[in-house]
């Protein structure tokens, strides 16, 4: 029987989902919060530059950053051994073949999504495309004005499980605008009918506990 809880860094602290995710560790009677880092540290946040002695004595880490300083954590976890959760979107293509080497060495939980719901839709969205033939498939997504990548990670990962089912083109449109945390809408059009499947998250607390979750 483990001795003490998990013990869990969380990057990019100082941003609105690491700092949920903040509040999710502390609240949880499953795991402590061993160090909450950011660059732009704070009451409570460290500098990066002493990371690696936090997570040496850590159990794994939660990353809500951008993509480069996320691939950079990723190679600092697998270095020291532990393992990774990432939240960070708009991976490009060198980043993402960095992180997979990485998971060869420790555990990584990739997401753009932390919702267990989302990721549930993920696979109901491919058996969808799949079974409704002869439908048109479109995909939109609405987040708040200040999200930097668009499409949304979770539109894209919602078109790479439609695509392995569905040969026909797939559209996505997105929007920004206000503080809307963040709406998906996968809508199947037939001749006579059409079926919407949409995930309307109602706070970030859905996405910090999932992620805390995953690191679990």
């Amino acid at each position: 029987m483990r001795a003490s809880k998990p013990s869990l860094i969380v990057l990019g602290a100082a941003g609105r989902m690491g700092a949920k995710v903040v509040e999710h560790i502390k609240r949880s009677p499953d795991c402590v919060l061993a160090g909450a880092f950011d660059i732009a540290p704070g009451p409570g946040i460290q500098a990066p530059g002493r990371l690696k002695a936090a997570l040496d004595k850590a159990d794994a880490a939660i990353d809500f950053t951008t993509p480069a300083t996320a691939a950079a954590y990723a190679q600092i976890c697998a270095e020291l051994g532990k393992p990774i959760v990432i939240g960070t979107t708009g991976f490009n293509g060198v980043q993402l073949k960095a992180i997979k080497n990485f998971s060869k060495d420790v555990p990584v939980f990739l997401s753009p999504n932390m919702s267990p719901a989302v990721n549930l839709t993920f696979a109901v969205a491919r058996l969808m495309a799949g079974k409704l033939g002869g439908f048109d498939i479109h995909i939109s997504e609405i987040h708040h004005k200040l999200k930097k990548d668009s499409p949304s990670g979770t539109a894209l990962k919602y078109l790479a499980h439609i695509k392995e089912a569905y040969k026909g083109p797939v559209p996505v449109t997105s929007i920004r605008a206000g503080d809307i945390v963040g709406e998906h809408t996968v809508l199947y059009a037939g001749p006579y009918e059409r079926v919407e499947l949409t995930h309307r998250a109602h706070s970030r607390d859905a996405f910090a506990q999932g992620a805390v979750k995953a690191a679990l």
